[in-house]
């Protein structure tokens, strides 16, 4: 059992965790994640692990299922039955130079760590946040304070300047900066739109990919992606993967297998409902 030491709401759709888990906590690195089980009939999720100390981890979670709206009811002093991790290969940490690390709504959790561990690293790190309003965008404060420089932008323009994370990496290209790396996580359409804007300049990619998953082990086969050509399960050979390799149309229809189940199953559960 996994007890919740603090949580917070972040946006009308997300919340943060603090969760005991010190074995987890002392070998977690930037990229990892974890998966968790609410209880004993519940379905298993990863979860990004955003931050840690010595005794608990820091999860961010959207409420867009069953699962996560279950677990957007618990509260502090409650606990969460499994969490195992950490999960996944580690962000590759090196000095390259310039890192532009991308963040889209509910990805910035993911992008937070990764351009912390950079600038830790030695790097000069841009970020690039979004969301779709003002009230969705997340850790604007955290990125600011481990950036170099931090540019914001909303779809509706209600926050930082209107239009999408592309277009402010776009800028950046444009101004010649001396870009060495770009990672991005966010939604598919986003990660696969940076990785266009980026290949005609042959500019390093890295994309953090959130498929379905279920076991977290490569057993079960359910987070395979292709990735230049060859097939690659998420939860061992990633999340990260060259953004211009990964077959991101592929993927999207995959992501599509159980839309009908879960909104069945959400439906079934009007206290889980948000």
């Amino acid at each position: 059992m996994y007890r919740i030491v603090e949580k917070k709401k972040l946006s009308k759709e997300s919340y943060l965790l603090r969760v005991e888990a010190p074995l987890i906590a002392k070998k977690r690195k930037a990229g990892q994640f974890i998966s968790l089980r609410i209880d004993e009939t519940g379905e298993r999720i990863p979860l990004t692990i955003v931050d840690s100390d010595e005794q608990t981890i820091t999860l961010i979670s959207q409420e867009v299922g069953k699962t996560t709206a279950k677990l957007g009811r618990l509260k502090e002093g409650e606990f969460i039955l499994d969490v195992v991790g950490p999960l996944g290969r580690p962000t590759h940490i090196e000095k390259v130079g310039t890192v532009v690390c991308i963040g889209g709504g509910i990805g910035v959790a993911v992008a937070y760590p990764q351009a912390r561990a950079f600038k830790e690293g030695g790097n000069r790190v841009t970020c690039i946040i979004g969301a779709r309003n003002k009230e969705l965008l997340i850790l604007e404060e955290e990125m600011k304070k481990i950036s170099d420089e931090l540019r914001i932008v909303t779809d509706d323009g209600s926050y930082g300047r209107r239009g999408f994370v592309t277009d402010s990496l776009k800028e950046l290209i444009e101004e010649k900066e001396n870009i060495n790396l770009v990672l991005a996580v966010g939604p598919l359409v986003m990660m696969q739109a940076v990785s266009e804007l980026t290949k005609p300049y042959n500019l390093k990619t890295m994309v953090s990919l959130n498929p379905i998953m279920i076991d977290g082990t490569g057993m079960c086969g359910s987070c395979r992606v292709t990735v230049g050509g060859e097939t690659r399960f998420v939860c061992v050979h990633g999340p990260e993967f060259d953004g211009h390799l990964v077959d991101f149309d592929e993927l999207a229809n995959r992501q599509k297998m159980y839309l009908k189940e879960e909104k069945e199953c959400l439906g079934s559960h009007p206290k889980c409902s948000r």
